[in-house]
């Protein structure tokens, strides 16, 4: 929820690059194509559908690294 009041304004993009992800990388931890992450770019948080929204804020707030084995 905090992640969310923070960063609601901020584009995909401004958000993606501050997480270290490429296009290429986000598309694939999401299962969608590249090219439909390329049109989000532009897009605010808060804009997106709430589906999308909560598939992209647990990659964007990192939390799959949570569970490496180190």
């Amino acid at each position: 929820m905090l992640f969310y009041l923070q960063n609601r304004n901020k584009t995909i993009k401004e958000l993606r690059k501050n997480a270290s992800l490429t296009v290429k990388e986000l598309a694939k931890l999401m299962d969608y194509e590249t090219v439909r992450i390329t049109e989000l770019e532009d897009v605010k948080l808060k804009d997106l559908p709430k589906d999308m929204r909560q598939q992209i804020i647990p990659i964007l707030r990192q939390d799959y690294l949570d569970n490496i084995s180190y």
